[in-house]
């Protein structure tokens, strides 16, 4: 039970997925290193050590059934956190006691543990990914027709459609997902390799038999699941593999960022939302309120996951020779609460785009706000083609716009310059409906989001075909 005495980590109570929570754990950790013992001693066993059916049963049956308590105490004790679990491993399973970690360093069972732990976690990343990636595919497709305006600088300019704007934010996931790929495909076991990584020990255990140690290292690896492992190593593995896995995730809460912040400003124009509960409360005080909540969250704890990215580079950077253990207190902080941190960010990701409200008269209204000012340049064309003087026109069209533009910022409330033109007898008989068509604005963009999502997001949803949508409710 919560004893509300002690500081909770929010990305436990609130934000992160129970699955990535739970891979974290210490049940799944201490288990993952008596796993590797066990893998360690049958693969020794089968080079010729003598080492038992018995003992190897023994710790079968004791994987799981870790005397938290007891190991604790032997940590007091030994102030040795991997000895204090090869003694209690050994409490659990006595016929064991003696061949537990034979030929082993401490970091056989951390790094690689951490290793099969990255690994899972990735695949947990790459699945919200993908589920991401679609749920935006299908928002754009949609919404491919929807002309709306586009910005840059945050000021009008010319026309988009609101599918086309959701290929960006989509386009953006799709980059990561292809470095939480590679960091997949990359990734390697650190395998068997004694103290400084010479694997010393355990060429002593075989007495000098180099392909022996080389069977034992591939043996356990692939135990594992693990095809290779890192061609050299001192005792640990590089620490550029956590620098450059932690950057994946970063990457990933960068695009998560950007698509939070332009949630955010969509929202203030009132053209798109993300979901609100009926009951929802968006201030204590202003009961109007629907503030983008989901969306700040996204930002907030983007930003956290980004702000991991010196601390583990640091530590890469700062590995001494064949070992230190400076990078331990770290690593244990970063790699876990990286995965966390973007585990929710993802969720809320999936939570959203679902969801998102679009509001089709408010994207119309800003639409021809600015519209006319966008349509002076065929409207030149035309009345040009039609007869016109190009300098003429072009100084009317410009005396209008800028007295038109004056009567918005003074309180006007629709954009008159068109009504402007068509009383000018300088343009006589022009077609102006037709072109005032915002669809003759957005370019291809439509065309775009269906080559979008035939070229980039078709092969991803035949990639991962047999994947299930997880339940990505999140606690608001």
């Amino acid at each position: 039970m919560k004893d509300y005495q002690t500081y909770d980590n929010p990305l436990i109570e609130r934000y992160a997925g129970r699955k990535m929570a739970r891979l974290w754990s210490p049940q799944v950790k201490f288990s993952t290193w008596r796993k590797l013992w066990v893998a360690l001693a049958e693969a020794e066993k089968a080079l010729g050590l003598n080492i038992t059916d018995d003992q190897i049963a023994a710790m079968k049956g004791a994987v799981d059934a870790i005397d938290f308590p007891a190991a604790e105490a032997y940590e007091r004790r030994f102030r040795h956190d991997v000895m204090a679990h090869v003694h209690a491993f050994g409490d659990a399973a006595p016929a064991a006691r003696a061949i537990v970690h034979l030929g082993a360093t401490s970091c056989y069972v951390t790094d690689n543990t951490d290793l099969i732990l990255t690994r899972e976690a990735l695949e947990l990343v790459r699945d919200k990914l993908v589920g991401a990636i679609l749920a935006l595919a299908d928002f754009a497709a949609r919404y491919k027709d929807l002309p709306c305006l586009g910005y840059t600088h945050f000021q009008p300019a010319q026309l988009v459609t609101v599918g086309k704007r959701a290929t960006l934010w989509c386009y953006e996931l799709i980059l990561d997902l292809g470095e939480v790929e590679r960091r997949l495909a990359d990734l390697r076991f650190l395998g068997v390799k004694g103290t400084t990584g010479t694997q010393a020990s355990f060429l002593a255990l075989f007495d000098g038999d180099h392909a022996k140690v080389r069977e034992l290292d591939a043996r356990v690896a692939a135990a594992f699941g693990f095809e290779k492992t890192y061609a050299v190593s001192g005792q640990t593995y590089s620490r550029k593999v956590d620098s450059l896995t932690v950057a994946s995730l970063a990457s990933i809460a960068e695009s998560a960022h950007r698509f939070g912040m332009d949630l955010r400003l969509l929202a203030h124009e009132r053209e798109v939302e993300e979901p609100f509960e009926a009951e929802q409360i968006g201030s204590s005080a202003m009961a109007y309120k629907r503030n983008p909540m989901r969306a700040e969250r996204m930002c907030s704890l983007a930003r956290y996951v980004m702000s991991q990215v010196p601390g583990i580079a640091d530590t890469a950077g700062t590995q001494w020779l064949e070992r230190t253990l400076d990078d331990s207190a770290i690593r244990r902080l970063i790699l876990p609460q990286a995965f966390l941190g973007i585990d929710a960010v993802l969720t809320l990701y999936n939570n959203v785009v679902p969801g998102m409200v679009v509001h089709p008269p408010i994207i119309a209204k800003h639409v021809a706000e600015q519209l006319p000012f966008m349509a002076t340049e065929n409207l030149l064309m035309a009345a040009v083609q039609a007869g016109g003087d190009r300098q003429e026109l072009h100084e009317r069209i410009r005396v209008h716009s800028m007295d038109a533009a004056a009567g918005l910022k003074a309180g006007g409330e629709s954009n008159d310059l068109i009504g402007r033109l068509k009383a000018d007898p300088a343009f006589p008989g022009l077609d102006f409906d037709a072109v005032m068509d915002p669809s003759k604005f957005t370019g291809r963009s439509a065309v775009q989001v269906d080559e979008f999502i035939a070229g980039e997001v078709d092969p991803i949803r035949r990639r991962y075909a047999g994947l299930a949508a997880e339940d990505a409710e999140v606690r608001v």
